[in-house]
């Protein structure tokens, strides 16, 4: 399925979206799609976009700024904040598009993002439903329950690279970088069995295995089950049971104290992505509670 390419402001940025037309007549629904941590929306967005515009739903997909095919400084670098205001931004293109109907907007993510459209559909009117796939809610918690499959030296390591990153970004020199995704037993920010793998599998052409060494000291903002109470829309909330970095138990509270529909699925983070045992069944879900809801 074809999709045009279309540029937002958000900031003084200038980000990148794909827009998938959905199959569907006038006053369509539109999903507001952004990827994880250091993921680009050519890598293994497409899939779940085109099964949502098949079933008569426009998609708007997008890259965070500084990263993928959008514009911005510095490079690779993870902003909570920038990521929310990303996203806000990306809304905002997305009421404007021929023949949707702007007061029915389903935001989707996942992972890190899938605590992101939690926070950004917070009290707004706007948004008909929103979609959290193996969503990142707790910070503490992921901390620990990936913390303890770490040894201690890895762990040192990464926290002084991060301080050091944070450092040099105070004086306007250059962050210091590691990989986004490595081997266990190699440096880098996902380094558990099958991380590195996985995201090449997936990788788009725009994708870096690169990432700000500081991203730990930005997912500790992460708070989102406050958020969760304040949502006015439907919920669906999908738990990886044996998730090896999204506590299935964290995210379970996030998903009560939001009232969400909970699908769980018996595998590992990756496992609902595209080219994985579960994806079938995670997108069925996904279109399906968007049938009972919008």
């Amino acid at each position: 399925m074809s999709y045009r390419e279309l540029t937002f402001s958000s900031g003084a940025t200038t980000c990148s979206a794909w827009h998938f037309v959905g199959a569907g007549g006038d006053g369509r629904p539109v999903v507001v799609m952004g990827h994880g941590i250091g993921g680009t929306m050519d890598s293994g967005l497409q899939p779940f976009a085109e099964r949502f515009a098949a079933a008569g739903m426009d998609v708007l997909a997008f890259d965070y700024r500084g990263f993928g095919h959008s514009q911005g400084s510095p490079r690779q670098t993870v902003s909570i904040d920038r990521q929310l205001e990303d996203y806000r931004s990306a809304i905002a293109l997305a009421t404007t598009l021929p023949e949707i109907d702007p007061q029915q907007v389903v935001l989707w993510g996942a992972s890190l993002s899938g605590g992101h459209v939690i926070r950004v559909g917070a009290g707004r009117d706007e948004v008909a439903a929103v979609i959290a796939m193996t969503p990142m809610t707790d910070a503490l918690a992921t901390a620990m329950a990936v913390g303890k499959q770490y040894r201690f030296a890895a762990l040192a390591r990464s926290a002084a690279s991060g301080m050091l990153s944070r450092a040099a970004g105070a004086l306007g020199r250059e962050a210091v970088m590691m990989p986004l995704v490595a081997r266990p037993g190699e440096p880098g920010a996902l380094t558990l069995e099958g991380a590195y793998e996985n995201y090449l599998g997936m990788a788009g052409p725009s994708w870096r295995n690169e990432l700000d060494s500081a991203v730990g000291m930005e997912l500790s903002k992460i708070r989102v089950r406050r958020y969760a109470k304040q949502l006015r829309s439907p919920l669906l909330v999908q738990i990886a049971d044996f998730d090896s970095y999204v506590p299935a138990d964290a995210v379970l509270k996030t998903a009560v104290h939001g009232r969400a529909q909970v699908h769980h699925y018996p595998c590992d983070h990756f496992d609902v992505w595209p080219g994985h045992g579960w994806f079938e069944r995670a997108v069925a879900d996904q279109i399906a509670f968007l049938r009972r809801v919008l």
